[in-house]
């Protein structure tokens, strides 16, 4: 049933046909992928605002200009071009163990009308998200047959039916298969029948609070551009080797043991955690330069701990967390929960960050979160209430005293 589901929405959207694209160097190929793609574009008209359902044709082709195997150090480069001017840029980064999608870019062609019809512009537009969470074990496949959908600067790109590998010792995909969350919590889930259920086994004993970090990204004059100051705890569901079962598992972030590194751009910044080789977590924060808001956009999550059958990965681009004015910090003393996708959630404890337009390499005036004043509230409230309850007091004794004196008569 769930199979004949997904088969019926993407024949809605026009896109149940799988494509085949290869970057080749020579005789060898460096890029390889097996995948179906559609993509909703919004898009405006004289008078309104439409939205567009393209798919990505079985005649897309690769530009063998713009793809690249990177073997002189640069990043590797999957390009698709398809219609009159759109395009689909997957670009890759690896490091000893694992390769990832770095970005994932769209452009479209509004000049097309038979997929814009009546749009008020003909640019050609270019999206670019990046740290999409897509990644494998070097030499393996990355496999996802359940439909993952990425946002792109407001656009959406989803995937299904995907097998794709970069970096290729040889011509045909690894038989060696880095497979998705999606298509493990599909595949791996008991049947559920009327008297059993698929669990999910508990959180063990909680690892405590996390000890807070500071993490900074310097621009190239070497001085701070993006300032974190925060405690982070991940929880994680994921399908246990020792347990043969889905688990949930809360694991703080050690300071001590990670390395921030990222980047700035006028309208975004990116902060990357490295702990050790076993968890990578990625935040990027987008600027809106008309309103001079800020908020944290995305978060992308690579782990591989010892239990785990094989990598997780997760990731959501169209987040909205985190909200603060340019100029200003964002602060929040209490724990937060930040959800990203089913299977992850991160936990905040005494955060303040400051991604943009940061000064002197210190924190400007915090706007704190509604938690942080409500809390601080509280107090007031208890307090004005015992205010007020001594007044009535002090009332009631006055009026007492007052009618205990009338009693008497002078004599």
């Amino acid at each position: 049933m769930k199979l004949c589901l997904i088969i019926a929405w993407f024949a809605i959207l026009g896109c149940i046909q799988a494509v085949t694209l290869e970057v080749k160097e020579g005789n060898s190929t460096c890029i390889k992928a097996e995948l179906s793609a559609s993509f909703s574009i919004t898009y405006n008209t004289s008078n309104s605002t439409r939205t567009a359902q393209v798919s990505l044709p079985d005649s897309a082709a690769v530009d063998t200009t713009a793809s690249s195997c990177g073997t002189d150090g640069s990043s590797s480069w999957l390009v698709a071009v398809f219609g009159p001017g759109h395009a689909l840029e997957l670009s890759f980064s690896r490091n000893e163990s694992v390769y990832s999608v770095a970005n994932l870019t769209l452009q479209y062609n509004l000049s097309d009308s038979s997929v814009f019809p009546e749009a008020n512009s003909s640019d050609v537009v270019t999206v670019v998200s990046s740290s999409v969470g897509i990644w494998a074990t070097i030499n393996t496949t990355y496999r996802c047959i359940s439909p993952s959908t990425f946002g792109v600067s407001g656009e959406t790109v989803t995937f299904s039916n995907m097998r794709l590998e970069a970096y290729m010792p040889g011509n045909d995909l690894s038989s060696s298969e880095s497979i998705c969350m999606a298509d493990k919590v599909s595949t791996t889930a008991p049947p559920t029948t009327a008297s059993t259920a698929t669990t999910v086994t508990p959180a063990p004993t909680p690892p405590g609070t996390p000890k807070q970090g500071t993490y900074f990204v310097k621009n190239q004059n070497d001085t701070a551009c993006l300032l974190a100051h925060m405690g982070l705890q991940l929880n994680v569901s994921y399908f246990s080797r020792s347990q043969n079962k889905t688990v949930q598992e809360l694991m703080n972030l050690n300071p001590d043991q990670t390395n921030a590194t990222g980047s700035c751009e006028t309208s975004s910044a990116t902060l990357s955690l490295k702990q050790e080789e076993i968890i990578t977590l990625n935040f990027t924060f987008t600027l809106n330069t008309t309103s001079n808001k800020y908020h944290l956009g995305a978060i992308t999550l690579f782990a591989d701990w010892s239990d785990m059958t094989a990598p997780f990965s997760a990731s959501n681009t169209s987040l909205n967390y985190l909200r603060s004015t340019l100029g200003r910090s964002y602060m929040c003393n209490a724990e937060q929960v930040l959800d990203v996708v089913p299977t992850f959630s991160l936990n905040t404890f005494k955060l303040q960050v400051q991604p943009f337009n940061v000064t002197t390499n210190q924190f400007a005036t915090a706007e704190e979160c509604q938690m942080d004043q409500d809390q601080m509230l509280i107090p007031i409230i208890v307090g004005a209430a015992l205010a007020g309850l001594v007044l009535i007091v002090l009332i009631a004794y006055l009026i007492g005293r007052k009618r205990s004196h009338a009693g008497y008569q002078t004599i």
